[in-house]
C-alpha cells in the first residue's frame, strides 16, 4: 500500500482518506487501525465505509458467517470477529450468547423464555436470547 503524509497547518485535527478501487482486508485493517485513537468502528454501508461510535451501536450479531453492525435505524456489515468487538468496546457492552453482543445502554426489556434462557428486546426494536452460558453475568448486572 502506498502512503503519503502532508502537513498543514490549516488542519485542526488529523485525519485520513484512502483511496481505493476495492475494499479489501488490508483496507478494512489500516481504517480500524486509523480510527482506533477515538474507539470508533469501521463498518460497511455497500461500498462506502463508515465510523460508528460506541454510543451509536445497539447490537453486533454475527450472520451468515459476517458480523451486522445495529444502530438505531440501520444495519452495517463488518468482516471483524465478535471477540474483537467485545475487546474494542469493553464495559459498556455484554455478550449475550456465542453470536451476540450488546449496548447495555439500550436495553428495553427482558422477559423469561424456554429452556431457561431469557428474551431481550433493545430500544430499537431488535431482540434475542441470552443463552444460559452467559446468563449468570448477565442477571449479576441487572441484580437479580
Amino acid at each position: 500500500m502506498k502512503v503519503e503524509i502532508r502537513l498543514s497547518e490549516e488542519a485542526a485535527q488529523p485525519y485520513a482518506v484512502i483511496y481505493t478501487n476495492r475494499i479489501t482486508e488490508q483496507i478494512r485493517r489500516a481504517a480500524d487501525l486509523l480510527g482506533s485513537g477515538e474507539n470508533v468502528v469501521t463498518a460497511m454501508d455497500g461500498e462506502r465505509i463508515t465510523v460508528l461510535h460506541p454510543q451509536e451501536i445497539y447490537m453486533i450479531r454475527i450472520e451468515r458467517e459476517q458480523a451486522v453492525v445495529y444502530t438505531k435505524e440501520k444495519q452495517y456489515l463488518s468482516g471483524r470477529r465478535l471477540y474483537s468487538f467485545e475487546e474494542q468496546l469493553g464495559g459498556g457492552f455484554m455478550r449475550i450468547s456465542k453470536s451476540t453482543l450488546i449496548n447495555l445502554s439500550f436495553i428495553h426489556s427482558v422477559e423469561p423464555s424456554f429452556n431457561g434462557m431469557m428474551h431481550l428486546r433493545l430500544k430499537n426494536g431488535c431482540k434475542d436470547y441470552i443463552s444460559r452460558k452467559y446468563l449468570p453475568v448477565f442477571k449479576k448486572y441487572l441484580g437479580i
